[in-house]
């Protein structure tokens, strides 16, 4: 982790998940002193993954997919680079047959792999984003001030405008209600070490059609883990209902819900919420420019269409709005 004081940048880049990891990249290579921030203690965002003893987890993200050729050649050279891995064509017998990729080992070393060269400052939350004349003064919840030419925010839309309405940045009407209509998806993900081998036929991914569970993996088979373990996705409808119930018992629960596809004991179970999961729906534009002097623009999944491509392909569509805009 890097630190900094209160510092002038070109670009601020607010979130390390693949949208924010994607703009910087195609800034610094545009020659932009472009820096990412982010509240968390590394990066990917949701392309997350946990170690639990021997056993290891993706919990959000499972894989990735490619249909723009851009993104293939990013995915291209992540594998081989040796992050990147084919895990499967699909998971039914009907199955589309486009290429599923994983990170090797695990989806977090995939985002780490995208972050090498960038300046990251990690466990840096912004709290607030005031326009200053010709520039955006950024205020951090450590008391930094920061300075910059322009910004790209990539955060769930909803925790964006908080950040605009703290800083009272007005958005024209229309954008307001454009951004304000998109809606996310809640997932409370289980991780459960297994004291076997599950049930659950390779490739190691099911995604049942009823009932509580929208997703369960086997990371073993996937090839993650060294020692059984599942990875449970709730569905968005059982995670909003039991968001603010005990945990561990909401745990249990879905454990008792997978019993079918694990057939053993558990070892030890852990559980996450993913509060913005995935967008319910997305914005017909690949990014929201809110201003183009100073510039700022919002960026991620929620833009340029659902899933780890869409993040990176808004990126890149930020990127290229602020060089278009920003000082020269």
């Amino acid at each position: 982790m890097k630190s900094a004081n209160n510092r002038n940048v070109d670009v601020l880049v607010i979130g390390a998940g693949m949208a924010g990891l994607s703009a910087a990249a195609a800034l610094q290579k545009a020659g932009c002193n472009a820096v990412v921030i982010d509240k968390g203690r590394g990066v990917g965002g949701r392309m997350a993954t946990r170690r639990v003893g021997a056993a290891t987890f993706d919990h959000g993200a499972q894989f990735v997919t490619t249909r723009d050729s851009r993104f293939g050649d990013v995915i291209e050279n992540a594998r081989n680079a040796g992050v990147a891995l084919e895990w499967c064509r699909g998971f039914t017998a009907d199955a589309d047959g486009h290429a599923r990729w994983r990170g090797t080992p695990g989806m977090s070393s995939l985002a780490k792999h995208l972050a090498l060269g960038l300046e990251i400052v990690q466990e840096k939350q912004a709290s607030a984003l005031h326009q200053i004349s010709d520039h955006w003064s950024v205020s951090m919840s450590d008391g930094e001030v920061w300075s910059a030419k322009a910004i790209i925010l990539t955060a769930p839309v909803p925790q964006s405008l908080v950040l605009l309405d703290a800083g009272g940045v007005v958005l024209e009407p229309a954008l307001k209600s454009r951004l304000s209509a998109i809606q996310y998806a809640r997932c409370l993900a289980v991780m459960a070490v297994l004291e076997g081998p599950s049930r659950i036929a390779p490739p190691g991914g099911i995604a049942p059609s009823q009932g509580p569970i929208a997703w369960i993996a086997d990371n073993q088979i996937k090839g993650v883990s060294a020692k059984p373990a599942i990875t449970i996705h709730a569905t968005d409808a059982f995670s909003v209902a039991h968001w603010d119930q005990d945990r561990d018992e909401t745990a249990r629960m879905l454990i008792a819900a997978a019993d079918e596809w694990l057939g053993v004991g558990i070892k030890s179970i852990q559980i996450h919420g993913w509060r913005f999961s995935k967008p319910k729906q997305t914005d017909p534009s690949s990014c929201a420019v809110v201003s183009s002097d100073p510039p700022m623009v919002l960026a991620g999944d929620a833009f340029a269409g659902p899933r780890v491509e869409g993040a990176a392909l808004s990126g890149w569509a930020a990127a290229e709005a602020v060089i278009e805009a920003i000082p020269h």
